[in-house]
């Protein structure tokens, strides 16, 4: 009985993309740009020149705050279409965001901002060289009302005739609303004002049921203004300090707080702030981050506008903005993030206009084999060309089964002539990367997947339960997931019937690897066990499809004997080398040649 062994090409191929493979499930931070050390350098100096100058400042307390703002504490609310926001009369800040008709993990209300996880504030230096800080002031509310929308002013009288006055205007439809801090009279000693300090802290709540798979599409995301977009990293804490910055998000997975100023920072200190796996399981929020930054400020007035978005991580709701806010989206770099915006995007959004979310999952599989089929079918021929090559291939192995380079110049010698090469079988797999890791990023941050149900899945964007266990797997979880089962069975028996087809004659020296057509599935079902389950629905349906095509092509399409009458023709005709084959030829018979005179 022939043994089936797997050719060295095929090893090297199938550890690369097993290692691509790895990288990006731990790695989706894939545009994070990091600067020099000397240039880190410089601009924290310059970030932090005016916080060291006004930190020596005596801060200015509450209790020390003039008797004008004695306020009761009170939450003022603004409601629209999609939006409520509470702002709190101490501080001004908003300590309620909630999202109109969404729900967490838990079916409770989704907030992205409750309570001590939003902090805001402004800090400016007085007369008497004091700090006077914003989160500590009580404000006088006043709410309009119009066919626009809604506007609330909080106001804080500050010394004589001084005042900080915080303005939202929430519009009557959408995620977006204004935010503008205005400040007058509040001069300082020195002949020249001192810049107000800007800081926004938040932590993200956790609102998925896989809080460690959640956390990984969680990060600090924002937009230079030459048109450069960057990240911190998704995993472990991070900071930069950053010049001309557009616009910030704090992206939570599905979901988005974004600041855009009318002006771009001119400098500020971004940083995230992570936790374990075992402490974001146990945790109500996933990562902290932070923004710090300057303000200008005249001496007698200061102005500054600001536009939030608050709301779903949804690339058909922020293609929409002029800031380019889409670009928050981890959509993949360069070929990659063009496939998913310009072709699974708007191809998905079609799809689930019509059928369900998991029916549009297995057309949108569909459309995909269908489309890169006449790769699959190049391959298929490359694969038949080795069997009918085999038995000479084996022939030449026995016959300088002690002469390595022997045998590989006369291989060599037997595909050129026969028109035929082992890598031909890899060229459509290449083909195919960037089409499958455009859908690796795509379903992710599909927005449109959550809350989804296909079959016993109850939610495409996350996991799917059909038993849970009393103990956790180490990288597994703990639980049982039936679509990443399916999908590592289907992957099996894809591998086995592609392997059949390709592995090369054994050849003296080559261990027998064939326990990778095992490990494979194996490592996909540990992957997949805690991703979206619409990822895993593409992937069973997907490789379900391959081998029907592939049973289909063997069996119908190609002639085995038309295959072989054309390999024997082939051999007759006199062929030329390329520049490569010439290169490889003469240095096999440099090395004969060097082993003959060793000898």
């Amino acid at each position: 009985m022939e043994q089936r062994r797997i050719d060295p090409l095929q090893i090297i191929g199938m550890v690369l993309v097993f290692v691509i493979f790895t990288w990006m499930m731990y790695n989706q931070s894939v545009e994070d740009l990091a600067l020099a050390n000397t240039q880190e350098e410089q601009t924290s100096e310059a970030v932090t020149e005016s916080q060291n100058q006004t930190s020596e400042q005596a801060i200015v307390t509450p209790a020390e705050l003039p008797a004008t703002n004695a306020i009761a504490e009170e939450t003022i609310t603004l409601q629209n279409d999609v939006l409520s926001i509470g702002i709190s009369s101490k501080g001004g800040s908003m300590e309620q965001v909630l999202l109109n008709g969404e729900t967490n993990y838990q079916g409770a209300p989704l907030y992205l901002i409750n309570k001590e996880n939003n902090s805001l504030n402004f800090a400016f230096t007085t007369a008497a060289g004091q700090l006077l800080q914003t989160k500590f002031l009580m404000f006088s509310p006043t709410v309009t009302k119009n066919d626009n929308g809604q506007e609330l002013r909080l106001r804080a009288s500050i010394e004589e005739s001084g005042y900080i006055e915080f303005v939202y205007t929430l519009p009557t439809n959408g995620f977006r609303f204004g935010f503008e801090v205005v400040a007058e009279g509040i001069e300082n000693a020195l002949d020249t004002a001192i810049p107000a300090n800007f800081s926004w802290n938040m932590d993200g709540f956790r609102h998925a049921k896989s809080a460690q798979y959640e956390n990984r599409y969680t990060q600090l995301a924002y937009r230079h203004e030459n048109d450069k977009y960057s990240t911190l990293s998704a995993s472990g804490d991070d900071d930069e300090n950053e010049k001309a910055v557009e616009w910030v998000s704090y992206r939570q997975h599905f979901f988005s707080s974004i600041l855009i100023p009318e002006q771009p920072f001119e400098q500020v200190v971004l940083s995230a702030t992570d936790m374990t796996d075992e402490e974001v399981e146990a945790s109500a929020y996933l990562k902290g981050f932070s923004t710090e930054t300057s303000l200008p400020y005249d001496r007698n007035r200061f102005q500054a506008n600001f536009d939030w978005y608050m709301g779903p991580t949804d690339y058909a709701i922020l293609k929409n903005y002029d800031e380019n806010l889409f670009e928050s989206i981890s959509f993949g770099w360069g070929l990659i993030g063009w496939i998913n915006r310009s072709v699974f995007y708007p191809l998905f959004g079609f799809l689930t206009g019509i059928v369900p979310h998991g029916i549009a999952i297995i057309l949108l599989t569909v459309i995909v084999r269908l489309v890169l089929s006449p790769v699959l079918y190049k391959s298929y021929v490359s694969q038949a060309k080795m069997r009918v090559l085999r038995p000479e291939i084996t022939a030449i192995n026995e016959k300088y089964k002690k002469d390595a380079t022997k045998r590989q110049q006369e291989t060599m010698k037997l595909y050129t002539k026969a028109g035929a090469s082992p890598l031909s079988g890899c060229i459509p797999a290449l083909i195919q990367m960037p089409v499958f890791f455009a859908l690796f990023y795509f379903f992710p941050i599909a927005s449109e997947l959550r809350g989804k149900s296909f079959l016993w899945a109850d939610d495409l964007s996350s996991y799917d339960v059909i038993a849970e266990l009393p103990f956790t797997i180490p990288f597994y979880g703990d639980h049982i997931s039936l679509f990443p089962l399916l999908a590592s069975v289907a992957i099996f028996f894809y591998t086995r019937m592609t392997t059949g087809q390709q592995m090369q004659p054994a050849q003296p020296g080559m261990p027998n690897m064939k326990f990778i057509m095992y490990l494979m599935p194996v490592m996909m079902l540990f992957f997949f066990n805690n991703y979206a389950s619409g990822f895993s629905l593409y992937y069973v349906v997907s490789n379900l499809l391959m081998i029907a095509i592939m049973v289909v092509v063997k069996n119908v399409i190609i002639d085995q004997d038309k295959i072989h009458a054309q390999i024997e023709e082939n051999k007759k005709k006199p062929k030329k080398q390329n520049r490569f084959q010439r290169k490889m030829a003469e240095m096999m018979e440099e090395a004969d040649r060097q082993k003959k005179l060793r000898k």
